[in-house]
């Protein structure tokens, strides 16, 4: 939450409110030469007009608060809090707010290509204000997260509960289009249990707390583990992050982290300094390219054993063997069955009969290769029938393939 705003005037305020409104400039950048990697220094809404439309895969967000603090405040030890009391969050009245806010929302509309999603973080202060204008702008909100700061700041006063959490909003700019969401990887990095919407990662302090004779560089700096999942969960290796309020350039850190690039937008000139030289002793830190390479995100398509007779691969009356050794011979019905010793089933159910034990049938029938008369696992022909057939149970990684039961994610061995 960083762009730098000077105070202005009720008039001055619908005179913003005009100019946010207005249609953008005609680009700067062409496509070919985005600023990848670079601060862009300046007014955001005007920054981002420079940038071609659908140019940018991910955008995070950390628009002023809008607080409205309009005293000090002070602990019971009478020392002076450090709160958020910068000029950039200061703002004449909810219309040159939420006039502010529909300015830059659009814009990043615009670059956002159909497949991108946006994330905007906020308090109560701001948040539902912001929610209304993404919905509004045709946004389509995918989750909110709640950040649980677990060192939160106090509530001094002792008139309100303490503000323990933050709320980040994920939304995608095309409804039901093909977006792009690590479901196992963020499983993964949560010990293999799904992750869920709440969030537990404590503020920004130590020694990631970047600090100006002795003072904190920025008032609502991000932890970069918070950014960590955000760049994740949410984009791929090589897409472009797009951070309009980028402030000491925590998003920009991590994406150098993670092998994204990035663009970033800030009027404020210590905070451009700022993060100019935190990024360049950054840039080796960034993960090495084999590191970022995980499983696909999507699940395999689902080939049922039938298929491979609709596609021809096998015939029905042909023989399969349990094993390489043509020890047990089972027949191919028409339906997908096999039959073996008067037991009729699939392939898993007869292999179990044979071996009294859970059987993956894709891995213990054999076929006979009619060209070279050698067996060979039928899981072969299921490659193949995955290679030369749509498949409409394909599914994105992290959904349940279409089944019946408990709703568990269905296994390959299954398949």
């Amino acid at each position: 939450m960083a762009t730098a705003k000077p105070r202005r005037s009720s008039k001055r305020a619908s005179t913003a409110a005009r100019r946010h409104a207005r249609a953008p400039a005609a680009p700067t950048f062409p496509h070919a030469q985005l600023p990848l990697d670079r601060i862009l220094e300046g007014d955001t809404i005007e920054r981002l007009a420079q940038l071609p439309d659908q140019c940018v895969d991910l955008v995070f967000a950390d628009p002023p608060y809008n607080l409205q603090l309009r005293n000090e405040l002070w602990r019971p030890n009478r020392t002076k809090v450090d709160a958020v009391d910068d000029s950039w969050d200061r703002f004449a009245g909810f219309p040159e707010y939420d006039a502010f806010t529909r300015g830059w929302l659009q814009q990043c509309r615009r670059v956002l290509k159909d497949t991108g999603t946006i994330w905007v973080i906020g308090s109560y202060h701001n948040i539902y204000r912001v929610g209304t204008a993404l919905m509004d702008l045709g946004f389509w909100i995918l989750n909110d997260i709640v950040w649980v700061k677990s060192n939160p700041m106090p509530n001094f006063r002792g008139v309100r509960f303490t503000n323990a959490h933050e709320t980040l909003l994920w939304a995608q700019k095309v409804k039901g289009a093909k977006s792009t969401f690590h479901h196992r990887a963020m499983k993964a990095l949560n010990d293999e249990l799904q992750m869920r919407s709440d969030w537990r990662i404590p503020l920004c302090s130590g020694k990631e707390r970047i600090k100006i004779d002795g003072q904190k560089a920025h008032s609502t700096q991000k932890p970069e583990a918070l950014l960590y999942r955000v760049l994740l969960s949410s984009s791929n290796p090589g897409d472009v992050v797009l951070d309009p309020f980028f402030g000491t350039g925590t998003t920009g850190a991590v994406a150098q982290r993670l092998g994204r690039h990035w663009i970033g937008i800030e009027r404020d000139p210590t905070y451009v300094r700022v993060a100019t030289q935190r990024l360049a002793k950054g840039i080796n830190r960034s993960v090495p390219h084999e590191a970022l390479e995980f499983a696909t995100d999507l699940v395999p398509a689902r080939v049922p054993f039938g298929a491979l007779l609709e596609q021809g691969v096998l015939q029905p009356g042909q023989e399969l063997y349990f094993g390489p050794g043509r020890v047990e011979t089972a027949l191919v019905l028409a339906n997908g069955h096999l039959r073996w010793k008067g037991v009729e089933g699939s392939i898993h159910q007869v292999g179990r009969a044979i071996t009294d034990a859970p059987c993956n049938g894709w891995d213990h029938w054999f076929y006979e290769d009619p060209a070279t008369k050698n067996l060979q696992v039928i899981d072969v022909l299921r490659e193949h029938a995955r290679r030369n057939g749509e498949d409409p149970n394909r599914v994105r990684k992290g959904s349940a393939p279409r089944q019946q039961g408990t709703g568990a994610t269905r296994s390959r061995a299954q398949d």
